[in-house]
């Protein structure tokens, strides 16, 4: 895995634009800061200068700042992700390379863009695998009827980046929280579980969540598939991504087609299930009831 020291192996500016181009399609702002970074359009400049923010978008054409780029970007942004990504720039904290990658950022789209649609509730989410949690913060930030939003992961490393990208959600009654546990030992009935309190350096007492829907985009990583499907209770919402790349080794559960990977996913009721065609593979997402 990739990662991205700030200061050493620096995610170019084009790079970061491109990524919230794609993510905020509508905003013609950041369409327009990315002609005048990259192509140095006029017309784009003129037509987002302002007195306010003349000298930042200067030092973003002519000086290549990073500084002046978050500023634009929080400006003109109304997410998390940006903040965020400012903390991990200032602070030099190493992410993974993939975590904004054009395919995952479609891929996390998709999902948010057809549950929209359904307008389904979601209540208590487990999200399996859910790394840096930024599939979370986009679900948040949708029209999404969320009641909290559980997040494991086997990478310990996962929780302060996730829980920063949450930070709104997390520090409000927790309706965000990161935790350390393989999603095999997942209580998909009922989880009880424990964290590590620094401030009190100690367990915190156990808690228990009862999840409505069960979300898992990494189906392809795993290897006992079967097992995880099977602790899965009927019943439960499911949104399943999985996808046909099988040249990467940690790829070790792809499905060939959208037909082989409803076979694996067997669903009493399915309310969406389709295709997005990416540039190397192609991803499949079912969502229903198991």
């Amino acid at each position: 895995m990739t990662l991205i020291g700030w200061r050493k192996d620096l995610m170019q500016i084009h790079e970061i634009l491109d990524r919230f181009e794609l993510l905020y399609p509508n905003n013609s702002v950041i369409m327009d800061l990315r002609r005048a970074f990259i192509d140095k359009d006029l017309h784009s400049i003129f037509r987002i200068v302002t007195s306010d923010n003349k000298e930042d978008l200067r030092k973003l054409v002519n000086e290549e700042n990073y500084q002046s780029l978050w500023r634009l970007l929080e400006m003109y942004c109304d997410t998390r992700l940006v903040v965020s990504l400012k903390h991990f720039y200032d602070e030099n904290i190493p992410i993974a390379e993939d975590c904004l990658s054009r395919g995952q950022i479609q891929s996390k789209l998709w999902l948010v863009k057809e549950l929209n649609k359904l307008d389904v509730n979601l209540g208590t989410i487990f999200l399996c695998a859910g790394w840096y949690g930024t599939l979370a913060t986009l679900l948040f930030e949708s029209n999404s009827t969320i009641k909290k939003i559980l997040s494991f992961d086997i990478d310990e490393s996962c929780v302060k980046i996730a829980e920063n990208f949450n930070a709104p959600w997390h520090q409000k009654d927790w309706k965000f929280k990161a935790i350390t546990d393989d999603i095999m030992n997942v209580d998909y009935n009922e989880h009880h579980w424990q964290f590590w309190s620094k401030t009190n350096n100690r367990l915190s007492h156990p808690i228990t969540d009862k999840p409505d829907t069960i979300i898992n985009t990494s189906c392809e990583h795993l290897e006992d598939f079967n097992e995880w499907y099977g602790k899965i209770p009927k019943g439960k919402l499911l949104i399943l991504q999985t996808n046909n790349y099988f040249d990467l080794p940690e790829h070790i559960n792809c499905s060939k087609n959208l037909i082989d990977f409803a076979g694996q996913t067997p669903m009493t009721t399915v309310l969406y299930q389709g295709e997005l065609y990416l540039d190397k593979y192609s991803r499949y997402m079912r969502i229903g009831v198991k």
